[in-house]
């Protein structure tokens, strides 16, 4: 049977990006269900007011498209793996930064009604989108951003990753974050980052 993973992502963070592409490789090597969730960094960062000017109006721009993937996978959550790709395609691999001009275009390329548009704006959305939000938060806590996890229900934040193993490297490093995952009492593993994630040349491939 199946190992079932929970897969919570922001369509414009690069970093869950990633690692989303690492566990659609993790796929290919490891018997893994795969369950795509929304959750929002603009939800996550609303009333911060410390925050810098540029990276709230990057927040304000990310609305648009968590809202549209909240309404998806309130309606027709098997096709959210399609419409995920088609948005990170978009905006990390082809550098699309006007998050509404992409909206019609990603949708399409995922075989969705143009009418989820619509709710790109906001409304009763919203409360879906912090629903979803906060069951990633119930699942790891309010101290993490995207992506999380949950493997065979563990959850956890990461991995944090600025390449995309593919092969049997994907699958160690799967193997490896669920082991780590699962003991209770383990909460961190850092280093200092030293390079950008590599968004396009993955993508590429």
């Amino acid at each position: 049977m199946p190992t079932p993973v929970r897969f919570w992502f922001d369509v414009t963070c690069p970093f869950a990006w990633l690692t989303s592409r690492w566990i659609k490789e993790v796929e290919k090597v490891r018997d893994i269900s795969i369950e795509w969730v929304p959750m929002s960094l603009s939800v996550l960062n609303e009333g911060r007011e410390s925050l810098p000017e540029d990276y709230k109006a990057k927040m304000t721009l990310a609305w648009a498209p968590a809202r549209v993937c909240a309404a998806v996978a309130s309606k027709e959550p098997e096709k959210l793996d399609a419409l995920y790709t088609a948005f990170g395609t978009a905006i990390h691999r082809d550098g699309q930064r006007d998050f509404d001009a992409v909206i019609g275009q990603v949708l399409d390329s995922a075989g969705l009604d143009a009418s989820y548009a619509e709710f790109a704006t906001g409304g009763p959305i919203d409360d879906t989108l912090r629903a979803y939000h906060r069951s990633a938060m119930d699942a790891v806590g309010d101290e993490v951003g995207t992506p999380v996890i949950e493997v065979d229900g563990t959850a956890f934040f990461g991995p944090v990753i600025t390449r995309v193993p593919t092969g049997e490297d994907a699958g160690r490093l799967f193997d490896a974050a669920a082991e780590l995952a699962s003991f209770p009492y383990f909460f961190e593993l850092k280093r200092s980052r030293t390079e950008q994630p590599q968004v396009r040349p993955e993508a590429q491939s």
